[in-house]
Formats: C-alpha cells, structure tokens, sequence
C-alpha cells in the first residue's frame, strides 16, 4: 500500500482548501479543530476530521516538505532502474531492523539469529540501535560500501532516511540523485523504440540469438520500415538498452518463455486474518438474465477467501470471463470496508468487539458491513492468464502485497477456496431457480428457460447471503487448531484476532482506484492530446499547459507522461495533474458533443481500429472513426442486426460490454463524473428480466451520430436571415414620397427643348 499524504496543521502551515490558500494560525487539539486565517483576515474555525476527509484539502506548496514535487507528478518504486530497486530494499532492511530488529520488519518472519544483541527492541532504546547500526556500516569495506549506497551514513542519516521511508514507503530509501529530474533529453526515436520491441517480439518466438543479431534484425526493421536516412544509435547503446528493459537474456529460451515457478519453501502456517487471501474464479453454476437483451447467460464469479478466518472477504461477478482489471479491484474491494446497503438491518452492521461501529464509520466515512477488510499478505491464485502478467505485478506493488501462484498440479495449495465454492452451491446456489448442476449430465431440463433472476440481483444476493449467514456460519473441520472442539465462525475468528494481534486499521483513499489502473506512459501532441491504443484523448482545460511539453519525471521513464487506461470503459483516460496531483478524465476526440455516446471497451476498440484498416480508412481525426463505430455497436438496424437475427455470442458480447461499462462507473470514486449515467435500477420487488433494451442501445447511438453531423452544418453555415413580415415597407417610408431619381429624369434635359 502507497503511504497515505500527511496533512500538516501545525501553526503557521499552509492549506488549500477549495482552490483557496489558509493559513493555520492556532490549533486546540482537545477540542479537535484548528483556527484557519486567509490573507483579508478572514477567520474559520474547522475540525479534524473536516480537513482529513474534505476530498479538496491538500497541503500548500508553500511550506510543504512536498513543495518540490510542485511540478511533477510523484515518483514511484517503478521508476528506480535496474539495480537501484535491489539497494534501495537493503537501505530498507537496514531500517526495519533499527525500527524492530528484525530485517523483514515482522516479529513472526525472522531471520537467522535475529533479533541480535545490539538490535533487540526488548534490551535497547531506538537511539541505542541507530548508533549500533552506524557502527556497524562505518566498519564495512569503503570500496563496497560506496557502491551499496551505505558509504558515509551517519546518525541524522537514518533519521533522514526513517522519515521518507514512513512517508513514501520504499521509495523513499531510494537516493534523490537515482530520480532527479529529468531535463527532456530523448534516449532513443520513436523509430528505434519500435523496431526494438518488433524484435523483441520476433525473437522471443525464435530460437536464442546473439545481440549482433538483434542490432542486426533492428537495423533491417528501421531501414525497411523508416527509409536509410533514419539514424540508428551504435552497437553499445543498443545492447545497453535490451539490458535495460528486458534484462541480461541469461536464460534459456524454452524458459524465457514460459513463466518462472516459485520455490516451495516449507508448510506455511496461517495465524493471522490477511496473511494468506486465496483468490479463485469459476463459472457461476446459476443461469441469470443479463440486462441488455433478456438471454439467459451464464456469468463468472471471482472470490476472495481469508485462509484464516474463512471470511469471503470480496466477490465480484464478470460476464463471459474476468480480466486483471477485474482481478485488481477484488483485490481493493479486499483493502476497503462493505457499506451498508438500503436493504440491510442493524443485525449485518460492523459486529466485532474491540473497536467500535462508530469509529470504522467515522473513518470510512459511511456505515460499515461485517465483513473483514485488511491489507493482504500474500494473495495464492492459480497459473490463468489474469493472474500472471505485468498489470498485476504493478497492482502488487502499489496494495504491498504478494501474488504467489500455486505449484503446478498442486490444486491443494489453494484447497480453501476450492472448498468454498463447493459449500456456496450446496448452501445458496441449490435453491435458486436456473441452478445447472455440476456437470452437465446432471442439468435440469431447461435451466435457461427457468432463469429469472438478473445480474445485479444475483450480486445482491451473494452479498447479503455472505454477510448475513456465511460470516455467521459455525466452521466444522475448519475450526482453529489452538481449538479443535469450539464452536467457531469467521465473525468469532476474526474478532479473536483483536486480542491476539491487534487490527490495523488502514482505509485507503479513493484514489487508490486509479493506482490499479493499467499504466501508459507517452507524450501529449500540440493539437490532438494523447494516443492511448490507436484512440486519441483530450482536454483543452486540463491539458492546455501541458501540450507539447515533456514531463520532468526521471528514471525509466524520462520526459513521459503517465495516463491510466480503464479496459472496461474506453470513452476516457484519466490524467493526473502534476501541480494538485488530482486524477482528471480525458474524453475521446472522436465522441459525439451532442447527446450521449454508447459504451465501448477494449474488444471493440480493436475491432474498430482493425475494421478502418481493413476498409483503408486512414482518418485526420478520430471524428471520422465515429460511424464505424455506431455501426459495430448497431445504430444502424437491418434485418441482419435485428435482435432476435443476431447470434447468441454477438447479443452476449454487447450485453459483456455493457455490464463492463457499469463495474468500471461503480468503481470510479464520486468525486469524477462519469459520461453517461448508469441505467435506472430494476423496481423494487421485480424478480424477472423482460426489458428489451437493446433498441434503447441502438436509439441511443441513432441520436449521437445524427446530432455530430447537425452540429457540424450549424458551425460552419450561418444561421438564416428569417424574410421580413408583409407590408414591413409600407410602415418604414411613406408612400407618397417620390424618389429624387425620378424628379430629375421628368424634367428632362437641355437636349429636350428643340
């Protein structure tokens, strides 16, 4: 988990609230507000609690420690080159065992011999141990200890180094110097960049080459794509940068190329709530009616499970099939406290003893459910696709945890949750009406025809279900070890938890959404914005200073911007501004101003990008991609793409990408408005799904392509002068006034006498 920003109130520092500067002039810590003055000399009074929950109250740069982030968006463990990441853990080893001494930071984990004499909390004061551990690196080998790092580290040093680590978390061991701002210097083309990651490519499917050839294949790429003229930087500053980004190449190629399994080291014993999450997916075994078109479908239900506890401590359920951003927000549902929903009584609110309803909800901010929420450990997942890649290698390091797969053709590494699906279908899905069995020899006659209920009733029931019977459900063989014959639950495991290990309380900020997010880092165009996957994105008011500029971010990533992607919904992309650090929606250039623009995520953003190539259609704007577009999503209705003329799988895609557009809308913090509300919810007491939405869908595209086309006519057409109204010239003049014209031709002239 990402440290949270610290507000300071002590007197004399400043505050920005609502784009307004104050000044803390006094602070009554036992009444629990602060005095607040601006510069006219208006005076507030405002609570604690005010400030740290106000979503619009940051500190000033003016006297923050943060002020030199002013600028620049916040740096990142991501950022650290290869190399730097590995010191920077040390310097972090070194500081958790002066903090508690041991070096993993955790009493239950420790090392060989740890804690030592000279470090050992229980017969030592911290100042004790910072000068042990002064000792102890001023007597390393000079030449080592320079290039660790750890070369002339002295008292205030580590105090130094203990505030940032608090503060940032690991990256704030790292040296300054590692991340100093960059100053825009190019390392490589665009060309080069995209003829090394083609031949990164190509070779991971070949048999292993030297470098020569890569720096031979990439030099073809360039000359054969680019044209000779292109300049190609030397053998050395290629061969540097393969290393960099993809490593040495040490391995072998049949191993590169497939995933490196983790090593066994022993029987893991679970003690405590979030020290093992076993995470699953399976196929729900419920036919529900999906909202769109009224099919009955099948639908995947991802779980979370507490090792310990048996707590279901997060669900969430995906059309067709999840993906790892729908894995990533299971894991922040883990992270952050149920609310209470309209339905539910006083009996499912927060139960467990040691700390009060009161206080979870003064944090959270909303009445809170009982189910456990905690920082996870350590999540077991199996070997699928969604679990192993590098998006949620990034989520892993922003929540702090760790993804450990299970051992290959060893299902009982995860056997709890295996277990659980098994009881949820004997306990709920059994005695609901589509229920399909196990297999398909014992499916009912038509379970898709007796299907009823809908997505977001099902989901309503899952959670009511897990708060009201699972948490209090007596566990059988699953009952603790320290009490085999007790009667047992994971409300009553989770609430002993309080006197054994205590609770640490850590809500995550909102924006913990957008930290999930799959990350792009590019530049921002004078005049189109940002190019995230063939898609421009702009903003005249959030880029306008920015367009063209390179970003001051150093390491990996130097003079690029960071922009987050949501694949479930591709009508925007959030930007975080580097002066307020605040996250801010980027819309598509090619959507319509006018009315509301049909939801689209990943799959039919590639489908149209690959469709405009196919047709030839090589757009100036992404304007014209606009009625491609519609007619994949179906504004126009022929007979063919009528409703009951189109294929189950084509009706299941819409109704996916649909449902997808509404999990990402949930999951977005309030604070952002969402382009196009979300469907009204079904009435209270309706359990069967016979709305026919699709021509609503297609209606709604119908209205945005027609009003794109109007608001272009009326823009570069003038509005038409309304005629004027009949015997308008009989009231301006008098009509018997002769014109002066006609006076002068009846006189005639000097020709006209003769």
């Amino acid at each position: 988990m990402t440290a949270a920003a610290v507000l300071d109130l002590s007197p004399g520092a400043g505050l920005v609230l609502d784009g307004r500067e104050w000044t803390v002039e006094r602070r009554e810590p036992h009444l629990g507000r602060v005095q607040l003055v601006k510069d006219d000399g208006t005076r507030e009074r405002m609570t604690f609690r005010f400030l740290a929950n106000h979503p619009q109250c940051r500190p000033s740069s003016r006297t923050s420690s943060a002020g030199a982030d002013r600028g620049r968006q916040r740096k990142a463990s991501e950022d650290l080159k290869a190399g730097r990441l590995e010191l920077t853990e040390l310097r972090m080893a070194h500081l958790l065992e002066v903090a508690t001494g041991f070096r993993s930071g955790d009493p239950f984990r420790p090392g060989p011999g740890e804690p030592r004499a000279e470090y050992d909390p229980a017969r030592t004061t911290l100042t004790e141990r910072r000068y042990a551990k002064v000792a102890e690196l001023a007597a390393l080998d000079p030449q080592h200890a320079r290039p660790l790092g750890l070369g002339s580290v002295g008292y205030r040093t580590l105090i130094r180094w203990e505030n940032a680590r608090r503060r940032f978390g690991l990256v704030g061991c790292a040296d300054d110097r590692w991340l100093r701002r960059s100053g825009g210097t190019r390392t490589v083309s665009e060309e080069v960049w995209e003829a090394v990651l083609a031949v990164r490519e190509e070779t991971k499917r070949m048999a292993k080459v030297s470098m020569r050839t890569k720096d031979r294949m990439i030099r073809q790429y360039v000359r054969e794509e680019f044209g000779p003229e292109t300049k190609v930087p030397s053998y050395d500053t290629l061969r540097r940068l393969w290393q960099e980004w993809f490593g040495p190449g040490g391995a072998r190629q049949r191993y590169a190329r497939s995933a490196d399994l983790p090593e066994s080291e022993g029987h893991v014993l679970v003690h405590r709530p979030g020290q093992v999450v076993a995470l699953d997916t399976t196929v729900l075994p419920v036919m529900v009616r999906e909202h769109v078109f009224g099919d009955p479908v099948k639908m995947h239900l991802t779980l979370a499970l507490d090792v310990c506890t048996h707590s279901l401590v997060a669900f969430r359920l995906t059309l067709v099939s999840d993906t790892s951003v729908d894995v990533a927000m299971v894991l922040r549902d883990v992270t952050m406290p149920l609310p209470m929903r309209a339905d539910w009584g006083e009996d499912l609110e927060w139960p467990y003893p040691g700390l009060p309803a009161a206080v979870v909800a003064e944090f959270a901010g909303h009445a809170v459910a009982g189910l456990p929420f905690f920082i996870p450990e350590t999540v077991t997942t199996d070997h699928g696709s969604v679990y192993r890649n590098h998006h949620l290698v990034g989520v892993e390091r922003v929540l702090g945890c760790q993804v450990l797969p299970e051992r290959v053709l060893r299902p009982t590494d995860k056997a709890a949750v295996e277990r659980a699906f098994g009881v949820i279908s004997q306990l709920l899905f059994e005695h609901l009406v589509g229920y399909t069995g196990v297999d398909v020899a014992d499916r009912g006659a038509d379970p898709a025809t007796d299907s009823v209920l809908t997505a977001d009733q099902l989901e309503h029931l899952i959670a009511t279900w897990s708060v009201g019977v699972w948490q209090k459900r007596k566990l059988g063989e699953y009952a603790p070890a320290w009490d085999p014959d007790g009667s047992h639950s994971p409300n009553s495991l989770f609430a002993t938890s309080f006197a054994q290990t205590g609770f640490a309380m850590d809500i995550p900020s909102p924006e913990l959404f957008y930290e999930l997010l799959p990350a792009h880092y590019v530049r921002i165009d004078k005049r189109r914005g940002v190019k995230i996957r063939g898609l421009w994105y702009d903003d005249t008011d959030v880029l306008r200073d920015y367009r063209g500029e390179l970003s001051t971010r150093g390491g990996k990533h130097k003079g690029k911007w960071l922009i987050r992607r949501d694949p479930r919904d591709r009508r925007q992309v959030f930007f975080q501004d580097p002066i307020s650090h605040a996250w801010h929606p980027l819309p598509w250039t090619g959507m319509p101003r006018a009315g509301q623009m049909p939801a689209f995520g990943d799959a039919r953003a590639s489908a149209l990008l690959a469709k405009a190539a196919t047709a030839g259609l090589k757009p100036k704007s992404d304007t014209e991609l606009l009625p491609v577009l519609l007619e994949l999503i179906g504004s126009n209705i022929p007979v063919s793409k009528w409703p009951t003329q189109l294929k189950k799988s084509q009706r299941t895609e819409h109704a996916r990408e649909t449902h997808q557009v509404k999990a990402a809308q949930a999951d977005r913090p309030p604070s952002t408005p969402a382009p196009a509300p979300p469907p009204a919810p079904a009435p209270a007491g309706e359990e069967t799904a016979m709305v026919l939405s699709w021509p609503g869908r297609a209606r709604q595209t119908q209205e945005a392509v027609a009003g794109e086309p109007r608001r272009r006519r009326e823009a570069v057409r003038p509005a038409p002068v309304p005629p004027p109204e009949l015997g308008h010239s009989f009231r301006a003049r008098s009509v018997f006034v002769l014109p002066e014209d006609d006076l002068e031709e009846d006189r005639g002239g000097p020709d006209d006498a003769g």
